[in-house]
């Protein structure tokens, strides 16, 4: 087998000179050959989507992101395949693992939590993989921001408060402080922050937006385990939140929103059911 590193710089290096021919030729949602990197969804097995479902429930072997991924759904819908745990699997094993399977005849499916998209490191082995000659490609699912989003009854964008939506995570082991936007997001005013992989840095996140002059009243919600059964939402501000959630002690598993969205006030009526519409502009003109 090639080095992991150097089987995602040959791909990467490709893709810079030349676009992949299965971009005009295939779409989302489409099944496809290959090994199918499918969001799981954020906790819920009915969030799911159906071609994830069917897929699963055909596959043979399912690797999965361990805990992360919830234990109901792996008993209802992969009950007939071998189920591997990523968790604690480096790519100098889990590629092997996959292509092994895959060119066995087997039907191998990588199963990641929300959507392969958001922070799911999926495209470094699908580059792994793709270099050992084995197909990949990805079934879109929810992320956990829309599940946090849902069970706060809002929208992330709402006309008058937020126009923009920012997916980020904290400055920490992974994250330079330089690389950490989280403040200028923040500063904008009208963005709804979404922050990813912090839950135990929430305390420390806030200090320093304090510490640069953001408004303490602005609103935060951290939404634990969206859609699981355990799910938790602990509302506050800038300037309480890392004390509730210090409180309550949670330390993962969190969606942690700010901004005005997450509590859903102020906000104004869309163009599109105020009759805007009927009045020479088209559904697709009608932003809201």
């Amino acid at each position: 087998m090639t080095d992991p590193q150097e089987a995602i710089d040959a791909e990467s290096a490709a893709r810079a000179n030349e676009r992949d021919p299965r971009i005009e030729e295939q779409t989302a949602g489409e099944v496809q050959g290959g090994i199918p990197f499918i969001g799981a969804g954020p906790g819920d097995p009915g969030l799911l989507t159906v071609t994830g479902r069917e897929l699963v429930e055909s596959a043979d072997l399912v690797v999965h992101a361990g805990s992360l991924v919830n234990s109901e759904l792996l008993a209802e819908y992969c009950a007939d395949a071998e189920q591997v745990s990523s968790i604690g699997k480096d790519l100098e094993e889990l590629v092997p693992l996959m292509r092994d399977a895959h060119e066995s005849g087997r039907d191998v499916v990588r199963l990641h939590s929300g959507d392969p998209a958001v922070y799911g490191a999926a495209v470094e082995q699908m580059d792994a993989l793709e270099h050992e000659g084995v197909p990949t490609y990805i079934v879109p699912g929810v992320t956990s921001a829309f599940a946090a989003s849902a069970t706060l009854r809002t929208q992330l964008t709402l006309n008058g408060v937020s126009n923009h939506v920012a997916f980020t995570r904290p400055q920490g082991k992974t994250l330079d402080p330089e690389d950490d936007h989280i403040g200028e997001f923040v500063g904008m005013g009208d963005v709804t922050t979404c922050v990813y992989l912090g839950t135990h840095a929430v305390g420390e996140t806030m200090d320093r937006l304090l510490e640069d002059g953001h408004d303490p009243d602005t609103p935060v919600a951290v939404v634990y385990h969206a859609s699981w059964p355990d799910e938790e939402v602990i509302e506050g501000t800038i300037g309480t939140i890392g004390e509730r959630l210090e409180e309550a002690g949670y330390r993962a598993s969190a969606m942690v929103v700010i901004g005005d969205a997450a509590r859903k006030a102020g906000y104004e009526r869309s163009y599109l059911y105020d009759g805007w519409a009927n009045r020479g502009g088209t559904e697709s003109e009608a932003d809201d």
